[in-house]
């Protein structure tokens, strides 16, 4: 397969495992290319891309962004924030408006689940999900699992557990889309509250015992609390969530075995995990970061093709 199965990256669950194996592929071509002294290629000199961000966002659309100039392309960066968002325009108008200019890709952050699927019905231009609501993140998935075959070797027969708040995580989503997808076993772990009644549907197991979960587990994906999402208590305070599910080196070094910490970011240190473990040679974190750029410049290149 050397062509994407779709024209729109909107969730993992559209894509096909051949999707994916190209995704990784010409990713690691362009990680041997950043890897060079120069770190630029001409592929996509004549595309311009919109990053339209509706919510805050510093690693993934520093990721975009830099990922797109290593492409040549030309980059317009819209925040709602400052823009006529606020005094009403609707979704549809203000990429309309951005296309006018001769846009030719949007990558679209968007409070709303299902934002860029909706658009990609009423615009002709080729839309990447940098994140909608608590529904889909795509690329952190992909990048996610590039990490873990990266470290690994391979996806397929691996045991992963998410742990934290499974129920406002667009990353868990799309993380256990792609991580099925490429053959890997996938258990979720957190208080009750925090995890989805339908997840099971999924496919995946739950596990409340953090001990238990990780001690089954080779890679732990840890979560943060996503405060902003809730509108009630999930759990009585953090300083006990921190007890239940919080990950320290001693925990990590009282198991038989070693295993990978991975985190998407933004990390509420001394939370979810402790400052020794991130920076722990067992966490894969920085690595995420730096696959984000690859993983992004691939997923961008190969939807350019498609471009009209």
């Amino acid at each position: 397969m050397s062509d994407l199965s779709v024209r729109h990256l909107l969730g993992i669950k559209y894509l096909q495992k051949a999707d994916l194996d190209l995704i990784f592929e010409t990713a690691d071509h362009f990680k041997e290319v950043l890897s060079r002294s120069i770190k630029k290629v001409p592929s996509l000199r004549d595309i311009t891309i919109a990053n339209i961000f509706f919510e805050n966002s510093t690693r993934t659309r520093l990721s975009f962004e830099l990922a797109e100039k290593r492409l040549s392309a030309d980059v317009i960066n819209f925040s709602a924030a400052q823009s006529s968002v606020r005094k009403g325009e609707t979704l549809i108008d203000t990429v309309n408006n951005i296309l006018s200019m001769k846009v030719d890709m949007v990558v679209l952050r968007h409070p709303n689940a299902g934002a860029g699927i909706f658009l990609s019905k009423h615009v002709g231009a080729s839309i990447i999900n940098a994140g909608d609501g608590a529904h889909e993140h795509p690329t952190q998935a992909l990048l996610d699992a590039f990490s873990i075959r990266e470290r690994l070797g391979g996806v397929a027969g691996r045991k992963v557990v998410i742990v934290g708040d499974i129920l406002h995580s667009r990353v868990a989503l799309s993380n256990i889309f792609a991580l099925q997808m490429l053959g890997a076993e996938v258990k979720v772990c957190g208080p009750k509250t925090l995890i989805p009644k339908y997840v099971e549907t999924l496919g995946v197991q739950v596990e409340d015992n953090l001990r238990k979960a990780l001690e089954w587990c080779d890679v732990a994906n840890m979560l943060r609390i996503q405060n902003e999402r809730m509108d009630m208590s999930y759990f009585p305070t953090l300083r006990e969530y921190t007890m239940q599910y919080g990950v320290n080196k001693k925990l990590l070094d009282s198991l038989d075995k070693e295993i990978v910490i991975m985190h998407p970011g933004p990390i509420n240190r001394g939370v979810e995990i402790t400052s020794d473990v991130a920076d722990s040679d067992q966490s894969i974190i920085l690595n995420q970061v730096e696959n984000g750029v690859a993983i992004r410049m691939a997923v961008i290149y190969l939807l350019a093709s498609k471009i009209k």
